[in-house]
């Protein structure tokens, strides 16, 4: 489980980047594989493209259980858990760790002041052992744009709204949920979204 195109990360700082932000799928990709996607932004330039996972996709297959067993991680059962979730379309059998700044290790990516990616199993095996971050996530796959692909989707196709991430969106279990709240946050009706882009 290890970063095959570290590319993809160097976010850049540059003042509009999405990285730490949440992106919102509009109705216009009602017919895709992102209905009602929540994407919590992990990386995002203008000039490499951007990286995402989804946090609103409650895996329940494989189990974590049997996730450790597969990998060979010990102690199973492990003295901790955490939620699995399907975070994208791309190298979906390869697993991402999205969790609390307070741990970080050989290939963590900080994506902000509260937020890290790892990519390794030392993650895993600090989770399974009881300890680790104080929240975790293990998405397998992720999503990813080309540079510019991104800004074109928003400015041309309104796909996406963009707005603040919150802990509890990112990490609550509440993955049904989480779409209508990411809506709440800035402070846009889902009943009233239809209306929303034919005015934009």
């Amino acid at each position: 489980m290890c970063l095959s195109s570290t590319d993809i990360f160097d976010a850049g700082g540059a003042e509009n980047s999405f990285t730490g932000y949440l992106l919102i799928a509009m109705p216009t990709l009602s017919e895709t594989g992102f209905a009602r996607s929540v994407i919590y932004m992990c990386a995002h330039s203008a000039e490499t493209g951007a990286m995402g996972i989804v946090v609103n996709r409650r895996l329940p297959q494989p189990a974590f259980d049997d996730l450790l067993l597969q990998l060979d991680i010990a102690p199973v059962p492990p003295r901790r858990r955490i939620g699995l979730c399907a975070g994208g379309p791309v190298e979906s059998a390869r697993g991402f760790v999205l969790h609390s700044s307070d741990w970080s290790g050989e290939g963590s990516l900080t994506v902000d002041d509260s937020t890290c990616l790892t990519a390794s199993l030392e993650i895993l095996k600090d989770i399974a052992a009881g300890s680790g971050p104080r929240d975790a996530l293990l998405a397998l796959g992720h999503a990813s744009w080309a540079a510019g692909q991104l800004e074109e989707e928003i400015a041309r196709d309104s796909a996406w709204l963009i707005a603040p991430a919150t802990r509890d969106i990112i990490f609550g279990a509440d993955h049904g949920g989480k779409w209508r709240k990411a809506l709440a946050g800035i402070n846009i009706d889902p009943l009233r979204l239809a209306s929303f882009v034919g005015n934009a």
